[in-house]
């Protein structure tokens, strides 16, 4: 049975095991999945391609209604359930957690009369392109190519059809039958997983476990927070503890555009924001595995501190194109790696020095190795923070003096201060480090800022309006309340607000970023401008418009990086953290009597003093 055409990312859902991401189309087909690890060749590479590239589908012969399908109650336990006209059955599917060997079970569960079920899987290895051979033994099927393998078990009757291997059988009210896919090395023996049954049982107790420790009320917002926090641990690479940027590469910001990255690696930038959400939800041991994958990672030569690592701490990631996959919805190309590692990026200095503050706020152990680090950070922003940079939006345009960038070295000078102060380090040039930093806020109030819009400005000396300036009130640069953020918000409202939501920036001046124009609306800024509503005390408005953001995600309650309103369509890498981060952090604002973000962590420099100096 061929799946329906859909160009909606969020017809999929996703299980994972901390290690990988399965995404599951809600017509029952497995169409994305990297093994062993989030950044490994995809074995089923039909999401960005035809079945040909690899799908592992379990879904009704006949169908007679739409599929429908929720989460387990507080878990990434995905359940969909199929309707025929003589029954209907439920597939669950999920990953074990902390297992030797990644691998994917897929249980069949009749629950009325009787249905046939049809099952098809095509394994393709190196992102659907090398057909593996298969071997068949007793009730398993093993594939193997190169390095790879994987074995498929189950008593369900199995033949070979073309390239494929399908099964169809009938499934009675109460009966239950599995399947097992399990990854190892082409070399060693097929491993056992043991009684998929109690692996569900086992692996439910550990999603609500983790979830239990999370204490907050956010109100009606609770199960939306859940869902959210649940997705980060997902996208969280259990060994290190770094958190991927989404599970997917090259899903497209626009249906047949060129925007396709892969985030299937850990940013630096989404550090302090990550730490906040993880903190508040009372997850205290990831945010501290978190804190330890950034120490590692940002060791060494600050010179060399990239944007962005591997889950690992992998510092090697070549940009290379896939042409054998014709992309999400024929969005070509398709990009495995990303070039952004080797760009320059001021502001991830400012995000660094903001998470090592928000440690000592929040009573987190730091090294004193850390501490050396976080002065030689210091020291490389005094002397490089006037070099331009591609900014925030990693442009794949010429260099620019971003006001973003600018603010987050101000961030990083204001950061290193106030930590100096906590240690009481004699041996830190204070008074250097405050002219820096003040230096550097007069710079961006006089270049940043347009008289003629009205507004902070995406570079220095541009007229082209940015929504990174919004998060200025959010890391403390200026007051929200300020009237030269009273007036950017209005000036953002009236030119990167569509139908309520923000882009990002103007996409008509293609010299910027160096791409052709053409983009949802983009959900992070989204919830930076509800942050900034709440900040000026518009909570009836901030609530409205975050009630409007959180429809913008699937009916399981997973968000990408974009949005386009037109077509109601969810597009951008799956899921993505970073939107996933916002929301909760957003949701906390709204909640009454809850902290702020910039009061959360970090020391207001508001009132007398507006240039920060201490």
């Amino acid at each position: 049975m061929a799946p329906p055409e859909s160009n909606d990312i969020g017809d999929y859902g996703m299980i994972g095991d901390l290690n990988t991401a399965a995404l599951i189309h809600r017509d029952g087909s497995l169409d994305w999945l990297c093994l062993p690890r989030y950044d490994s060749n995809a074995c089923f590479a039909a999401l960005l391609g035809s079945d040909e590239n690899g799908f592992w589908r379990i879904t009704a012969a006949a169908p007679s209604a739409p599929p429908t399908r929720h989460y387990l109650p507080k878990t990434m336990v995905l359940v969909t359930t199929h309707t025929t006209e003589t029954g209907s059955f439920t597939v669950t599917d999920f990953m074990p957690i902390h297992g030797v060997n990644p691998a994917v079970i897929r249980i069949v569960d009749g629950i009325q009369g009787t249905a046939e079920v049809s099952m098809e899987i095509k394994v393709r290895f190196a992102y659907g392109k090398a057909v593996p051979w298969a071997r068949r033994r007793d009730h398993s099927i093993r594939y193997i190519a190169g390095p790879d393998a994987l074995t498929l078990s189950t008593t369900a009757p199995l033949k070979a059809h073309g390239m494929a291997t399908i099964s169809s059988f009938h499934i009675d009210d109460g009966e239950r039958l599995t399947f097992t896919l399990g990854y190892h090395n082409s070399t060693t023996p097929s491993p056992q997983h043991g009684d998929a049954s109690a692996l569900l049982e086992e692996t439910t107790e550990y999603w609500e476990k983790w979830l239990d420790a999370c204490h907050e009320d956010y109100g009606e917002y609770q199960e939306l927070v859940e869902r959210s926090a649940l997705t980060l641990k997902a996208l969280t690479y259990g060994p290190t503890g770094g958190i991927v940027a989404a599970a997917t590469t090259s899903l497209p910001e626009a249906i047949g555009g060129t925007r396709n990255w892969d985030y299937r690696y850990c940013w630096l930038r989404d550090a302090t924001f990550t730490l906040e959400a993880l903190l508040r939800q009372g997850h205290e041991s990831e945010a501290i595995h978190w804190r330890d994958w950034l120490l590692r990672a940002a060791a060494g030569d600050p010179s060399q501190l990239q944007i962005m690592y591997g889950v690992a701490g992998e510092r090697l990631l070549p940009e290379t194109e896939i042409p054998w996959l014709s992309g999400f919805a024929n969005s070509q190309p398709v990009r495995i790696g990303n070039a952004a590692s080797e760009q320059f990026q001021l502001d991830v200095y400012g995000e660094l020095m903001d998470a090592f503050f928000l440690f000592r706020k929040t009573n987190l152990s730091v090294s004193e190795d850390s501490w050396a680090l976080q002065k030689k950070l210091i020291d490389f922003v005094v002397t490089h923070w006037r070099d331009p940079d591609e900014g925030i939006w990693e442009v794949r345009g010429p260099k620019r003096h971003f006001t973003h960038s600018k603010a987050m070295a101000w961030v990083a000078m204001d950061r290193g201060i106030k930590v100096a102060q906590i240690l009481n380090d004699s041996e830190v040039p204070l008074d250097d480090w405050r002219k820096t930093r003040d230096e550097i806020h007069a710079l961006v109030l006089k270049e940043g800022y347009s008289e003629t819009l009205g507004a902070f400005t995406q570079y220095f000396g541009s007229t082209t309006l940015d929504a990174s300036v919004l998060l200025l009130p959010l890391v403390g640069f200026i007051d929200a309340k300020d009237p030269m953020m009273l007036s950017t918000l209005r000036a953002i409202e009236e030119n990167l607000m569509l139908d309520g939501l923000l882009l990002r920036y103007s996409g008509e001046n293609d010299s910027v970023d160096g791409l052709p124009p053409g983009e949802g609306v983009f959900l992070a800024c989204s919830f930076w401008y509800v942050d900034n509503l709440i900040l000026i005390g518009k909570r009836k408005e901030a609530k409205e418009l975050f009630d409007k953001l959180i429809t913008c995600g699937n009916d399981l309650g997973l968000f990408t990086e974009e949005y386009n309103p037109s077509t109601k369509m969810m597009i951008g890498n799956f899921p993505q953290a970073f939107s996933h981060v916002g929301l909760i952090n957003t949701a906390h604002n709204l909640v009454p009597d809850h902290h702020r973000p910039h009061t959360y962590h970090r020391l207001s420099s508001f009132g007398q003093n507006p240039s920060g100096s201490s």
